[in-house]
């Protein structure tokens, strides 16, 4: 298996010459560079034998030795670099190449007058270097065609009388088109690869853009979903690294609601059916949740839990509690979209300290835990449908702003004797 996956992403030697040896897992840059030199190694063989036609065809003729044996180099060092896929050694040689054969080729022909100022050639060096090495390991291409350049005109200043008393073996004329042509030519392949060249970089940066939008993006449903699943305090703590969060809380207030027969309802519905009712019901428990600014904890089966208090900087957690208690029993009674199911909520309210924190490893939640949490659900159990009940520490809180029915006192499992104070609305302004 692991040769077969070898073979597939490792491209033979016709794929890496159509792909100027761009291997699989180079990074942009790297591979920008092996197709600038590639491109650049084109330009300069084309360009190279175009002038040696002109030549011909304006009438000097001179050896072709040192053209045709430059372009075989050429062209050798880049089968040898697309078989051994050796990139550095590709880059070192084939700029040295670029560097020294224009002054070969010059020196050969005579001096800068009868070579036409081939040497500008050499600045391909340099400037390459520039795009494959970068700006600083260029400045030694960069001195080395200065030095070279400095000595060819040394030696023509010094060779000047001898250059005078012999008949030019390239007619001025010819000298002058070629001195046009070698500048433009470079000027030409110098314009040509800085275009690519910041033509495929703003390819590179805009995938670079891409790539870190869709990072952002995906970060974002990240941060939802985990907002989604924690109170945001919580999720700070855990990006940051802690490891066991767990908070103690003397005053919160926490509640249950479950919806009566809910089963019995269900046993008559599809699957879909009994998802999509339940979790439209529970949809509009999180906005109402939200609107009063309590925490939503769980849901358990047909069963909504919810807390107050558990940010430090709430006030009046109770109060906030009993008006979601309040607004849940009227959006099932009016919303539209339940009162046609007959649903009613069992709903209890407690209020005292608190544990809170992260349970588990994977699939973690947040979770309550305490008395008083125990209560909430005992309370629930015992509520008629339609009530909610609050312990005694709700009613205290709740009392002078809130209507209740009278005390009831049940006997609750592993609680004993219990004060429940049904709650039945807010107190008007005439009460």
């Amino acid at each position: 298996m692991s040769s077969v996956l070898t073979v597939a992403s490792s491209p033979g030697f016709l794929e890496r010459l159509r792909n100027a040896g761009v291997e699989p897992g180079d990074s942009p840059d790297l591979a920008l560079n092996k197709q600038l030199l590639f491109f650049a190694t084109g330009l300069v063989s084309i360009t190279s034998m175009l002038g040696v036609a002109i030549y011909w065809v304006l009438g000097p003729r001179f050896s072709v030795t040192l053209p045709y044996l430059f372009q075989l180099t050429l062209a050798g060092n880049l089968l040898l670099y697309i078989y051994s896929r050796n990139f550095d050694f590709f880059r070192f040689s084939q700029l040295t190449l670029f560097l020294f054969a224009p002054f070969a080729m010059q020196w050969g022909i005579g001096n800068f007058i009868t070579g036409s100022g081939i040497i500008l050639w050499g600045l391909l060096a340099p400037f390459g270097a520039i795009l494959c090495y970068g700006v600083r390991e260029s400045i030694v291409w960069f001195l080395a065609w200065v030095l070279f350049t400095a000595l060819t005109g040394a030696f023509d200043f010094l060779l000047a009388d001898a250059y005078a008393t012999q008949k030019l073996a390239i007619p001025l004329r010819t000298s002058m088109v070629f001195f046009a042509l070698n500048f433009i030519a470079v000027a030409t392949i110098i314009y040509v690869l800085l275009r690519y060249s910041i033509q495929e970089k703003r390819k590179i940066q805009e995938r670079l853009e891409e790539a870190h939008r869709q990072l952002l993006e995906a970060q974002y449903r990240s941060e939802k979903l985990l907002l989604n699943i924690l109170p945001a305090p919580v999720a700070e703590r855990l990006k940051q690294g802690e490891k066991i969060i767990a908070d103690g809380f003397p005053e919160a207030t926490v509640m249950f609601a479950d919806l009566v027969d809910f089963t019995l309802i269900a046993s008559h519905m599809s699957p879909e059916q009994v998802f999509g009712m339940l979790n439209e019901i529970f949809s509009a428990f999180d906005d109402l949740c939200a609107r009063f600014g309590l925490e939503k904890i769980k849901t358990i089966g047909d069963a909504y839990m919810a807390a107050g208090g558990l940010d430090r900087a709430a006030s009046d957690q109770a109060s906030a509690c009993a008006d979601f208690a309040l607004a849940m029993q009227a959006l099932l009674r009016h919303d539209h979209r339940f009162d046609s199911g007959h649903l009613a909520l069992r709903i209890g309210i407690s209020t005292g300290p608190v544990v809170a924190g992260v349970v588990g490893k994977h699939k973690f939640i947040y979770d309550v835990w305490g008395d008083k949490v125990n209560l909430a659900s005992r309370l629930t159990d015992e509520a008629l449908p339609g009530s909610i009940y609050c312990d005694a520490a709700t009613y205290e809180h709740l009392a002078g702003r809130y209507e209740f029915a009278a005390a009831r006192r049940l006997h609750l499992k592993g609680l004993g004797e219990v004060a429940v104070y049904p709650l039945m609305g807010r107190k008007t302004s005439s009460a």
